[in-house]
């Protein structure tokens, strides 16, 4: 490369890194809209339409296998009974089962084995609420002598929750519009909106006595959701 060419190349290439070099123009930057953040909330009350039902057998015997049969034997009278009542077996589960030695008092400890105990529990799910104190009086005179109790619940509480959240809406617009309102201001459109909250109803509990017939009244459950919403501000 004779000298001339190289001048100019080195003239071109200074050239180009100068330009690179260079500072963008600046940008105008929109100015961030103002806006005003809320919390909404919004609950439905509905009237549960499920029952869960949690009970069971115990049986005691000097051997555990004798123990873990009449436990058995008593709980396939139980299944029989729903069956004959109508509770699909979908419906049936079972929650635990278990066989448990009983020591013999000892002023030393633990004393010898006394005898075994054996447990089966059932959760029984009833889509009729009607059903739930006739079935658990059946059940107890069928054997069952463990009741853990009912609770009551909505099978599907999807639409009951999209209306809490509907409300959950409205009372942050209403209480947007009543601070714009108080600084002078209109709200303007929805910049964001976050979820802040949505529960499904916590089901209801109630002691069911084995020794009297049980009456059932399920009441009523709410729900509720929460929102959190930017306005923007005219």
């Amino acid at each position: 490369m004779t000298p001339s060419i190289r001048t100019i190349a080195t003239a071109l290439i200074a050239a180009v890194l100068v330009v690179l070099a260079a500072p963008a123009a600046p940008q105008a930057l929109e100015p961030a809209p103002r806006g005003i953040t809320v919390i909404g909330a919004g609950s439905v009350t509905v009237a549960p339409d499920m029952a869960e039902i949690t009970l069971g057998v115990v049986a005691e015997a000097p051997a555990a296998a004798a123990a873990l049969a009449a436990a058995s034997e008593a709980m396939a009278k139980l299944f029989q009974r729903l069956n004959a009542l109508g509770v699909a077996p979908r419906d049936i589960e079972t929650q635990g089962l278990s066989v448990v030695p009983r020591y013999e008092p000892s002023p030393r400890g633990r004393g010898a084995v006394a005898a075994y105990e054996a447990s089966n529990t059932i959760q029984i799910r009833l889509r009729a609420l009607d059903q739930a104190g006739p079935i658990i009086d059946q059940l107890v005179a069928d054997g069952a002598n463990r009741v853990h109790g009912i609770r009551f619940t909505i099978a599907d509480p999807a639409a009951a929750l999209d209306e809490a959240r509907r409300r959950a809406m409205a009372d942050a617009r209403r209480k947007a519009e009543l601070f714009a309102a108080g600084g002078g201001v209109k709200i303007g459109r929805v910049l964001a909106i976050t979820e802040t909250g949505a529960a499904s109803p916590r089901p209801v509990f109630a002691q069911a006595r084995a020794a009297e017939a049980v009456p059932i009244a399920a009441g009523e459950q709410a729900l509720h959701a929460s929102v959190t919403v930017v306005y923007a501000l005219e």
